[in-house]
């Protein structure tokens, strides 16, 4: 099912990407990309494994430089922040990774826990607990609080890792591949959490996948990486709405094969 399409202020970018390259070697990764994420938009970035999604998010962070162009993320050029200042940026910056990346040997509460005592001074006990109890709750899994993540399911722990993220409220959200390894069941509860934080905490955020259901489901807006540009963008059915070979050969890997 395509997503109702959300009302999304354009005046407000929260991420202008402009005339971006990125190579390594030989591969030129990203070829003067411009993009622009805005306020409250779920953005999905399209494209086949390896063409530089990933490290499209790696160059919003400050993780990787630029080899040219510029990168403003809420207001500040990335490249220009210094380490203390990217720090700064990164905790307005919520990241859920494919592996959810929590602790095996802490509890929920502890893992929730983690970042908001390691990154917010002084908080009382009853607001710690306040403020996992919330995120708990807004991504459907109080009951699991004190259970161990070797004791949740695939789908579980992607909702408890987009939790932490959510605990230091971010204002742009990255999901890198959010339903991989999953089961199409537990994919479209992933992609209802999505659309869930969107609505809940007021996010932007990044979709990176090659889901073509999940993007259909998730995406206010869709934009498809091909040799290095962003050559294709819209609605999920103005971006298919092609003879491209190299879109075809995407959109029938995911629905016809």
């Amino acid at each position: 099912m395509e997503k109702i399409q959300s009302s999304i202020d354009h005046s407000k970018p929260v991420i202008e990407i402009r005339n971006v390259s990125k190579s390594f070697g030989d591969n030129h990764v990203l070829r003067g990309v411009n993009l622009d994420l805005y306020k409250e938009e779920n953005l999905v970035v399209l494209g086949r494994s390896g063409t530089g999604k990933s490290v499209l998010i790696k160059l919003i962070a400050g993780l990787l430089r630029p080899d040219e162009g510029t990168i403003n993320v809420l207001g500040d050029s990335v490249t220009e922040l210094n380490d203390r200042e990217l720090r700064e940026l990164r905790l307005k910056i919520g990241f859920s990774f494919q592996n959810s990346a929590l602790y095996d040997s802490m509890t929920v509460r502890e893992n929730l826990e983690f970042p908001l005592v390691r990154n917010k001074r002084n908080l009382t006990r009853s607001e710690i607990d306040h403020a996992v109890e919330e995120v708990l709750d807004g991504v459907g899994l109080s009951q699991a609080i004190n259970q161990m993540p070797s004791e949740l399911s695939g789908g579980q722990r992607k909702r408890i890792g987009i939790a932490r993220t959510l605990i230091l409220r971010p204002e742009i959200m990255m999901y890198d591949e959010p339903t991989a390894g999953l089961d199409p069941i537990t994919c479209l509860d992933i992609n209802g959490l999505i659309n869930e934080v969107q609505e809940r905490y007021k996010t932007a955020s990044i979709i990176i996948t090659h889901d073509l259901a999940c993007a259909k489901e998730v995406g206010d807006r869709i934009v498809m990486l091909l040799d290095g540009k962003f050559e294709r963008q819209g609605s999920f059915e103005e971006i298919f709405d092609t003879e491209d070979a190299r879109v075809r050969a995407f959109y029938n890997y995911n629905f016809i094969l």
